[in-house]
């Protein structure tokens, strides 16, 4: 069956962190969105590896959706190149919306807000709120204490292993896609200590 890659939400810093293995990686996936015709749905600032990210999706041709709280804007000004973005009302709205437009999530590395959004959708599809899959561009081993903690998880014994196994990471922008489009979500349910077979 696979996964409608029509548009992918990205999630990343609004810092440009201290590597310029990560803007390279966030202008790499720009690009290969536009190429591949999918719209990038990100958080519509001008700012760190966002910008960049937005940035190159509009240099190579590609459509670009921002969303942004408008309490926001006046600190993390939206990118001018983008003719489609969203003003919301809260951050809840927000990721309600990033989600509603996009068929998968990929991130790259970012902050505090990067992990709780990206988390907040990993959790929204193991609770079968949604069918769309995760992954985390694993820019310098940036998500490898990430992939650890995951699984960690998994051994002991708050997390189903097939939760875990559609979360992907990759350091490979054109494979994560890949593994994104064709992700097959589980139908079990989170609660590993409860009997629930008749869900």
């Amino acid at each position: 069956m696979g996964v409608d890659l029509a548009a992918v939400c990205v999630f990343c810093g609004s810092n440009r962190g201290a590597s310029p293995q990560y803007e390279q990686a966030a202008a790499d996936v720009g690009q290969m969105l536009a190429r591949e015709g999918i719209r990038l749905v990100y958080g519509g600032a001008s700012t760190g590896l966002m910008g960049v990210v937005a940035g190159a999706a509009l240099a190579t041709g590609g459509v670009v959706t921002g969303v942004m709280p408008r309490g926001l804007a006046a600190e993390e000004p939206p990118h001018d190149g983008i003719s489609d973005l969203r003003l919301v009302g809260s951050m809840h709205e927000r990721k309600a919306l990033m989600a509603e437009l996009s068929g998968a999530f990929l991130a790259l590395p970012g902050g505090l807000g990067t992990l709780e959004e990206v988390f907040e959708a990993v959790s929204w599809t193991q609770l079968r709120l949604q069918d769309k899959p995760t992954g985390f561009l694993n820019v310098n081993g940036f998500f490898g204490p990430t992939m650890e903690q995951l699984d960690r998880m998994v051994a002991d014994g708050f997390v189903r292993q097939e939760h875990r196994d559609g979360i992907y990471f990759d350091d490979e922008p054109a494979r994560l896609l890949q593994r994104l489009a064709a992700f097959e979500p589980s139908h079990a349910h989170k609660w590993i200590d409860r009997d629930l077979s008749s869900s």
